[in-house]
């Protein structure tokens, strides 16, 4: 893979994350009022940036919030690898006290290394992981695309972007995210290089 200047941001907000409650893969949730202002505030920061593709989620609030730069004309393309990680039975449900008691125990067990513990029935990180790198060997193969936008979502960002940066796949939850953050990443002589981490300067008023 030649040079590429890789810009990773998470989708704008939605009802289900305004109410605090679990999406993930199985839901296929649009982006609200407040996600909308979002991808317009990254929009207007980042519209001079001469993307040559973009790549999105197989869900469509990633799509929904780079909406404004394909409508520009810039190609795209709906990756499945890139979709969030699947929270299986819990998915749709609330943030109560037991819901978040099993999250916390869950990535507590992640941090310590046991990546195949998965919740309700859904994705372990090493399942995540398995299509993103598919996704991302398939990305590389593309010699013409320099400057990339990926929309992706929050928890399959921190994967994608730690194994990206070769730290353990444990650490995931040192790369935090917001909605609409941006990752910005460079791939020069076999290795990337963090520009921009979390970064939501662009949704500053």
């Amino acid at each position: 893979m030649k040079t590429k200047n890789i810009y990773i941001i998470r989708h704008g907000q939605t009802d289900f994350n305004l109410e605090n409650k679990v999406q993930g893969r199985g839901i296929d949730s649009s982006i609200n009022a407040t996600g909308r202002k979002q991808a317009q505030g990254f929009y207007e920061y980042y519209k001079q940036v001469p993307f040559d593709k973009i790549y999105v989620s197989a869900l469509k609030r990633t799509k929904e919030s780079v909406q404004q730069f394909i409508d520009l004309g810039i190609p795209y393309e709906s990756l499945d690898g890139l979709d969030e990680i699947s929270w299986g039975k819990h998915e749709g449900q609330a943030y109560d006290p037991e819901m978040h008691k099993i999250y916390l125990d869950t990535i507590a067990a992640w941090a310590d290394g046991k990546l195949d513990i998965a919740v309700g029935g859904g994705e372990t990180p090493l399942d995540v992981v398995k299509r993103q790198r598919a996704a991302m060997e398939y990305i590389s193969t593309k010699d013409s695309e320099e400057n990339i936008l990926i929309a992706t979502h929050g928890r399959a960002m921190r994967m994608l972007v730690c194994w990206l940066m070769n730290y353990p796949l444990e650490k995931m939850d040192v790369f935090e995210h917001a909605n609409l953050c941006l990752y910005q990443l460079k791939y020069i002589e076999g290795q990337y290089r963090m520009v921009k981490h979390g970064s939501t300067i662009h949704l500053l008023d």
